[in-house]
């Protein structure tokens, strides 16, 4: 008999990971279903971005930032970096990772995944500057740690993945793995990430599988189709991470960490 919905009982989101039945907190965070969602999703989506900055997400359950990293070309300032995915976001990267940290200390209990990739505007002439500068300052925020694949900070509670084989650190993990079907068409999109689920069966804990978003223009289209992924979601099972731009929506997070209800013991 398998675990029933209500399993988890969950009394505020903002530390739902330290509310979970004790039974769960030995289970290894790649085998745990966690809700995420990108910074600056798409450009149509930029003025619905600040109606939840990233401590709003955070409170509101999210635990996964797919963090798209640009450089504006004519900035005068060498090393400032932004957000950027059809847009670059209003606020520089060390701010908004300096508010990341300031709610990790507040919360120790809560596991916060941050992947950086993309790294638009990393010309060749100035890559490997920006790339030292960022990850410099990431260790300097978050700590450090000597084991491979460890948490970073005093409290360990914040995991980076830095996707940049070049200026590979033994302190970050490596590329987590994401599937996402660039359509409209929900039907094509579900297929797709269906195939990608049979395939990627691993205990390897350094490959996560992340699920973006039905689509990716138009908030209204994407608006429409989050029940129908909640509605998917639902049925699933052994999934990881699952991110959406509407992470803050409607019943996301609770569907998501709901799910790990099946880890519990009938």
């Amino acid at each position: 008999m398998s675990a029933k919905k209500g399993n988890i009982k969950i009394a505020n989101y903002t530390d739902w990971m330290s509310q979970l039945p004790s039974e769960l907190w030995t289970i290894p965070l790649f085998k745990l279903a966690i809700p995420g969602k990108c910074i600056q999703c798409n450009c149509v989506q930029h003025q619905t971005q600040h109606e939840y900055n990233i401590t709003m997400q955070l409170e509101a359950g999210v635990r996964y930032f797919d963090l798209r990293i640009a450089r504006k070309r004519n900035d005068h300032h060498p090393t400032r970096l932004y957000f950027y995915h059809g847009l670059y976001t209003s606020t520089d990267v060390e701010t908004v990772l300096g508010e990341i940290h300031a709610w990790t200390v507040a919360h120790p209990k809560e596991v916060i995944i941050l992947a950086f990739s993309n790294f638009n505007g990393f010309e060749k002439n100035i890559k490997d500057k920006l790339h030292n500068h960022l990850i410099g300052f990431i260790k300097t925020m978050f700590g450090r740690h000597p084991h491979t694949a460890e948490l970073l900070g005093p409290s360990k509670n914040v995991i980076v993945s830095y996707d940049y084989p070049a200026n590979y650190h033994p302190e970050m993990w490596k590329k987590i793995t994401y599937y996402y079907a660039n359509s409209m068409d929900r039907a094509q999109v579900k297929s797709k990430i269906s195939e990608a689920l049979g395939k990627e069966k691993t205990s390897n804990c350094e490959i996560l599988i992340y699920i973006l978003r039905l689509c990716d223009s138009f908030p209204n289209v994407i608006r429409r189709g989050l029940p129908k992924l909640l509605k998917w979601l639902k049925q699933q099972s052994g999934v990881n991470i699952v991110a959406s731009d509407l992470a803050t929506r409607k019943d996301f997070v609770s569907t998501v960490v709901e799910l790990n209800s099946a880890l519990m013991k009938p």
